[in-house]
């Protein structure tokens, strides 16, 4: 009797302390082993959960996640793949945020935050948002989302009078005209960060941000289309406490830029358009900058050169690979805090023709010897050799995201593959979670797509481009990789029934996208059929690319897709035209 007693006082105790600690544990991996422990530990998960993250909105259903999690303040939904954001999924395949819309409209009275990334948002729900979470909502994130109009964002300026964060990061919005700004302005004090950056809207009033900033003391992150510059002095003398900008233009050749001045807390900059001679504007506050956005910028690589080593706190850089060796060289020697540094490939490939504008295995060595605060790295690379990746592994102790891609200008590259460079990175960068490699055919042969599998002990995210020989070397692979939730490769010469046989190895697998493969007519893929893993196929397709106005597009074959994930709501029912489901059920009664 005692010992029973004991145990019931030990119970409940548990229960009493698991209560209170439980709204403290916040990472999303530590609620989810939690959860799993006992029915009781799931209830208070459930009873205590703040903010969840669904990673495709076909995974579960609106009312599923009403009656699990009733009491949350954040949500953030993703529709779209990725590879939407490089146009390789049809516009139509789905992510309709309407049936999420409705569901938090009639039962989430807690919720706060909204984000949608890659969503299709109409008007009417933005409409309905406003109507419904208006008074309580502190986040709208509308991330890369498209379907709605300045029309809908008008109910968002008026209703949402809380509102501390809208951000429409490019997002395709429908102008109709400038007065959803306007209303913003009239309504809102308490705004803290507005983005619409890379939305190209025209039609706003730079009146209106001045008004916002006047409004609004605790502004402190502003990212905006194309004003153009001189017209927004009136606002940055306003926006006193603004630590960020980003967008703007410099289309006034008068040469009057010198009399720009920045607010004075700005430490997050990013100036569109901007060229050598508007440098001088950024000088000042060189010294006291954390993160630079020059992905839009007219710098070539002297001017680059020229900005950094005014820099020293430096620990964000956006830009192109115009940057080139010496522009990373500059970083090492300069940037000892730099954490996250983004290359991309310049649109045009402008400075590809000076040596300077190339990124490299030079750069990259001088960057992982001088930067070891770095914690991701993505760039797009010329040249590259087993050496450069092996310093990466041995110096960079604190990556956790790193993402390559080989260009195809080079031909000359003499160092291929890149097996054992690979291999030393992932087993030096013990703290990497996400991992892109997307070579050319010989960048990485069967051998080193199995070191991959290897040596990827906690990476979660992976994206894989021309690796490999044979599907052997894919089989190899899936034999390791234990944390793999998602995968996604291109232009692979994998077969069908490799890629399923590799599915059912990579035990914590949640989601495969596939463009690039070899085709044997769907049958292969049911190896991988399973209860609640949904499939889906889409066609092979010719899309128009332009290529600078309407004389020189050109057709590109896109060749076919697999998409296949876990979902706990089933076969999704809205599928277009370009999608085929793959129903095992229907195949086998062929």
């Amino acid at each position: 009797m005692e010992d029973r007693n004991v145990n019931r006082m030990s119970s409940g105790m548990s229960d009493v302390v698991l209560g209170c600690v439980m709204p403290y544990i916040h990472d999303s991996k530590d609620r989810d082993a939690a959860s799993l422990v006992c029915r009781r530990w799931y209830e208070l998960d459930a009873q205590t959960r703040k903010h969840v993250t669904i990673a495709l909105c076909y995974t579960t259903s609106p009312d599923r996640l009403r009656r699990r999690f009733q009491h949350l303040e954040s949500l953030k939904l993703k529709g779209k793949p990725r590879a939407a954001m490089f146009n390789l999924i049809p516009e139509d395949w789905g992510g309709y945020v309407t049936p999420w819309v409705n569901e938090i409209a009639e039962s989430f009275n807690c919720l706060k935050s909204l984000h949608f990334r890659r969503m299709i948002v109409r008007d009417l729900d933005l409409e309905l948002l406003a109507r419904s979470r208006g008074r309580v909502l502190h986040t709208l994130k509308l991330d890369k989302c498209s379907g709605f109009s300045t029309d809908g964002l008008l109910h968002i300026g008026r209703s949402c009078r809380n509102l501390r964060t809208l951000f429409l990061e490019e997002s395709s919005i429908v102008e109709n005209d400038g007065d959803w700004l306007h209303e913003l302005a009239l309504n809102n004090t308490v705004l803290e960060t507005l983005n619409f950056y890379m939305t190209y809207l025209e039609k706003v009033r730079f009146e209106d941000l001045e008004l916002i900033a006047r409004n609004c003391r605790s502004l402190v992150s502003v990212k905006v289309s194309d004003y153009e510059i001189l017209e927004l002095q009136g606002f940055f003398r306003a926006a006193a406490a603004l630590e960020e900008f980003c967008g703007g233009s410099f289309s006034d050749q008068s040469q009057r830029y010198s009399t720009v001045s920045l607010p004075p807390n700005l430490c997050r900059l990013g100036l569109s358009y901007m060229g050598k001679n508007e440098l001088e504007i950024v000088f000042p506050y060189a010294s006291l900058l954390k993160k630079l956005d020059l992905l839009y910028a007219l710098l070539d690589t002297d001017d680059h050169c020229m900005l950094i080593e005014r820099c020293p706190n430096l620990e964000v850089l956006e830009t192109r690979n115009v940057i080139g060796d010496r522009g990373l060289e500059d970083l090492a020697r300069n940037c000892k805090r730099l954490k996250r540094l983004r290359i991309e490939r310049g649109a045009d490939e402008q400075g590809m023709d000076d040596e300077g504008g190339v990124v490299s295995h030079h750069g990259l060595i001088a960057l992982a010897q001088g930067c070891l605060e770095l914690e991701y790295l993505a760039v797009y690379v010329s040249d590259i050799t087993n050496a450069s990746l092996e310093y990466i592994g041995t110096h960079s102790k604190n990556l956790n995201d790193f993402r390559l891609v080989l260009l195809d200008q080079e031909e000359r590259i003499t160092d291929l593959p890149l097996d054992n460079g690979v291999r030393a990175l992932l087993r030096g960068c013990e703290k990497l979670r996400r991992f892109a490699l997307y070579v050319r055919p010989g960048g990485l042969t069967d051998v080193g797509l199995g070191y991959v599998g290897q040596y990827s002990q906690n990476i979660r995210w992976m994206l894989l481009g021309s690796v490999g020989e044979s599907d052997a070397g894919l089989l190899e692979f899936s034999r390791g990789c234990p944390s793999l939730q998602k995968l996604e490769m291109r232009c692979c010469c994998f077969s069908e029934r490799a890629l399923a046989a590799a599915v059912m190895q990579l035990t914590s697998l949640r989601y495969l996208w596939v463009q690039g493969y070899r085709a044997s007519g769907s049958r292969d893929l049911l190896a991988m059929a399973r209860p609640f893993w949904n499939i889906e196929l889409i066609p092979p397709r010719q899309v128009p690319v332009d290529h600078l106005g309407e004389e020189n597009v050109v057709v590109v074959e896109h060749p076919a897709h697999i998409l296949a994930y876990y979902s706990l709501a089933g076969p999704r029912t809205d599928f277009p035209d370009t999608v085929i489901p793959l129903d095992p059920e229907a195949l086998v009664a062929e």
